[in-house]
């Protein structure tokens, strides 16, 4: 009898452990945070500054349209690119000046926004390297007259050309992009410029600069832009996540 005891006390004790070690795992595996599997697209974005393009209806002195344009080459770095055309008129108090010219802006936007389950939404900053090829027309001028006393300076009507006018620079970009519609994003960026190199006209300055905007100070412009994109996707990647175990005492 008392090896039947120890035997039946033996039986139990295995199938008690056997028990606990079951229950031990299937508690693992109820507790598991399996993140579901991700697939993101990339592809090419095509857009238009429709800040330029509405801008030449309203305002009678300019003539704008700029084409945007990013491709996404890993999860969050994209490269990015804008080409463009200016005719901008310029009526200061003492010179008046009409530029024209093409530009181009290649670079990269990196963005900082960890998108939720399917969402393609971009918070970026970036940088751009610009150049343009422009021409200038110095319509009229007014001499600085420091002491009025005897009235205005007259205003010389002048017309003189400078042509072969050119710049470089750089631009940092902030902006964002949302998606509104399948496919369709809609965005905006404001940039900080600063000149790199420039050849200017003789005996008068590059005041306006198609893509870099207005200069200050010679050096220094400020950009806006307001865009609406289409997105070609190309393929998908799936992005593998580990899942999170969680074991109950």
């Amino acid at each position: 009898m008392r090896h039947i005891s120890k035997f039946t006390f033996s039986i139990c004790l295995v199938l008690l452990t056997s028990l606990g070690n079951a229950q031990e795992q299937a508690t693992i595996k109820k507790d598991s945070i399996v993140a579901p599997v991700k697939k993101e697209r990339y592809g090419l974005r095509l857009g238009v500054d429709l800040f330029k393009l509405t801008r030449s209806f309203y305002e009678t002195d300019y003539r704008g349209l700029e084409l945007t344009g990013d491709y996404r080459l890993t999860r969050r770095h994209y490269l990015a690119a804008e080409i463009g055309n200016e005719d901008k008129t310029v009526d200061d108090d003492q010179v008046n000046f009409t530029t024209k010219g093409t530009y181009l802006k290649v670079g990269f936007d990196y963005n900082t926004y960890q998108n939720w389950l399917n969402m393609e939404n971009i918070i970026s900053v970036g940088l751009r390297y610009g150049v343009s090829s422009f021409s200038q027309t110095r319509n009229s001028y007014q001499i600085y007259n420091p002491n009025p006393y005897f009235g205005p300076s007259p205003v010389i009507i002048d017309g003189t050309s400078f042509d072969g006018l050119s710049a470089q620079w750089i631009e940092v970009v902030a902006g964002m992009k949302a998606e509104v519609f399948n496919n369709i994003f809609v965005g905006f960026s404001f940039r900080l410029n600063r000149m790199i190199s420039q050849k200017k006209p003789t005996d008068f300055d590059n005041l306006y600069i198609p893509g870099f905007n207005r200069t200050y100070n010679g050096d220094f412009g400020v950009g806006f832009n307001y865009t609406v994109s289409y997105f070609i996707p190309l393929y998908k990647s799936t992005v593998k996540t580990k899942a999170k175990e969680t074991k109950k005492k």
